[in-house]
């Protein structure tokens, strides 16, 4: 085995179910092959020898015969259930790493490739499941069995048999190292191919916008010319390797037939026993021969687990992370600290944050500002534990962000992006977002507490009109509102707004800031903003420059120096600031 199907093996206790099964579903198999065989054999004997065949002779005959179709069914339905739970498993796996580890990260990737990974990418475990694990099973037991009874039958035929039967796997591994790196490239030019196509989907009109759209659709063929291409040469190879493992039984069989043959012609050996040979001879080859060709149609299977594993690897703690789970504290009336805190993510030099120190107390609302790329939103990101600190450390009322339920934690915490996400469903359905049991009569006035209502009452089918993909059909201040509804309807005690405002006309901004003031009342509020109209709603503004608190500017801005901010950028002090 290799080393991921080990660990494949070790992390999914219904395959190591499956293999216990399917080895004892072996063994049964190999006992009623050799009954077969040798019912067969003595009717045949009988029969051309001018015997009389016994009478319950035929009749055994039949009911093995029934056995072993028995015996096949039962093993694919318990491979089909074994597979549907293994990749069930995986993907629900996929699904909370990506959920809770690096949703940023994976906003960061291309999204094509993990949707490929978890729907077409996990079915093709299938074959490696229902395939090469009970044909594996089979090659470590029917070839030990069918020798056995053969060396108990005819031992120099036997003899025979152990000889050659070490050549099939010898061939079939030489020609399976160079299948697997052909499997590797074709399932990363699909993986590739998928990527790119769903971009170019979501991108088609800028590309039509800029006469590219043309172009694309050429490098889409490309890609699946590449991916065909790569396809049809691993193809070949396995036809190969199903050839040479074909000719290379085929001849050992002959090396068992022709003396058995001879020996018959003279008189050395009775007809019932060659019958038996003859006939027992192939099925010590048949396992092995159909694990060659099971390993090539799970090649595919086996290069997307490795892909799985690399996923689920990927920004692990390596057992940094306390395994203790503390309930979270009541977060409206504890502090919430950051204690020289830094972020380095992979593949840059420079620091996201560096030696960042803040501290929130309860019911405080908190300005960010500061130039893009400053690091405001990944202090949003760590708070949400999207992120983990490269140094320092996150306290929520003493105890350490780390040490915190992370599930129970983001039921304190209502987002509100610069972007938010609205998906393929009704308005009620996307508002419904921040407390899924929520009534028809708490969405409404969530949106009406949003100023969401009033758009909404007018789109065609009111708060049961579908929505496209990302909210498709509304303009950028509606899909910021019915985000704001959210976070009303969630009624977290945490409140974290990252540029609400952000891209908004005059009119869709003073609604969003409207709506925003009333949400930050009485809970804790950290905001990034760029523009100043929330500002004067602020106790505290920090300005982040560079990934580190600017001391110029001060962690701590005054009723005066705030109006001097703001006059400067020509929006009036409209509300309550802490002297």
């Amino acid at each position: 085995m290799k080393p991921v199907e080990r660990r494949l093996m070790r992390e999914l206790p219904v395959l190591r179910r499956h293999l216990v099964t399917s080895t004892a579903l072996a063994l049964l198999g190999a006992g009623l092959v050799v009954g077969q065989v040798t019912l067969l054999a003595t009717v045949l004997a009988d029969g051309f020898g001018g015997h009389a065949v016994a009478f319950g002779t035929p009749a055994a005959l039949g009911a093995v015969v029934v056995g072993r179709a028995l015996l096949a069914w039962a093993r694919g339905v318990l491979a089909q259930r074994a597979a549907s739970g293994a990749k069930h498993a995986l993907r629900e796996r996929l699904t909370d790493r990506l959920g809770q580890g690096a949703p940023l990260r994976l906003a960061a990737g291309r999204h094509g490739e993990t949707a490929t990974l978890l729907t077409r990418g996990l079915d093709t475990l299938d074959p490696y499941v229902t395939g090469a694990l009970p044909t594996m099973a089979a090659a470590g037991v029917v070839p030990v069995a069918v020798v056995g009874w053969l060396f108990a039958t005819d031992w120099t035929s036997a003899l025979i048999v152990v000889v050659t039967l070490p050549l099939i796997p010898v061939f079939g591994a030489l020609v399976g190292m160079h299948t697997a790196q052909r499997t590797a490239r074709q399932w990363r030019l699909l993986a590739r191919l998928g990527g790119h196509f769903l971009d170019v989907v979501a991108g088609l009109p800028t590309l039509r916008a800029f006469g590219r759209e043309h172009y694309q659709a050429g490098r889409v063929g490309e890609m699946a010319d590449a991916h065909r291409k790569a396809t049809m040469r691993t193809l070949r190879v396995a036809f190969l390797s199903s050839f040479v493992l074909e000719t290379v039984a085929t001849l050992s069989v002959a090396l068992v037939a022709v003396p058995v043959g001879l020996r018959l012609l003279d008189g050395h050996l009775d007809l019932r026993t060659a019958l038996i040979v003859l006939f027992l001879t192939p099925e010590a080859y048949l396992p092995l021969r159909a694990m060659g060709a099971a390993f090539h149609e799970s090649a595919e299977g086996v290069t997307v687990a490795e892909q799985v594993f690399a996923v689920l690897d990927e920004g692990e703690d390596g057992g940094a992370r306390s395994k203790e789970r503390i309930v979270v504290p009541e977060v409206r009336a504890v502090s919430v600290r950051l204690d020289g805190v830094g972020v380095v993510y992979p593949g840059r030099a420079a620091a996201a944050l560096d030696r960042v120190s803040l501290h929130v107390r309860p019911g405080e609302h908190i300005a960010l500002v500061g130039p893009s790329g400053a690091g405001k939103s990944t202090l949003l990101a760590l708070l949400l534990g999207f992120t983990r600190p490269s140094s320092g450390r996150i306290t929520v009322g003493g105890i350490d962000l780390d040490r915190l339920d992370a599930d129970e934690w983001r039921e304190r915490l209502a987002w509100v992006p610069q972007r938010p996400h609205l998906f393929a469903a009704s308005v009620a359905d996307n508002i419904r977002l921040g407390r899924p049991d929520a009534s028809e009569a708490e969405v409404r006035q969530a949106a009406r507490d949003a100023h969401a209502d009033a758009f909404i009452e007018a789109l065609p089918h009111g708060y049961d009109t579908p929505l496209g993909e990302h909210g498709a059909g509304l303009s950028a201040g509606q899909r910021q509102r019915i985000a704001i509804a959210r976070a009303f309807l969630k009624d977290a005690p945490v409140l974290l707004l990252d540029e609400p405002t952000a891209h908004l006309d005059p009119d869709s901004e003073a609604a969003v800031t409207h709506a925003t003031v009333r949400l930050m009342r009485g809970r804790t509020a950290i905001v990034v903003a760029h523009r100043t109209s929330l500002l004067p709603y602020a106790d505290r503004i920090v300005t982040l420059r560079g990934g580190l608190v600017d001391s110029d500017v001060g962690t701590v801005v005054t009723r005066h120096a705030l109006s001097d901010l703001v006059s400067s950028q020509l929006v009036p002090v409209e509300g309550p600031v802490a002297s």
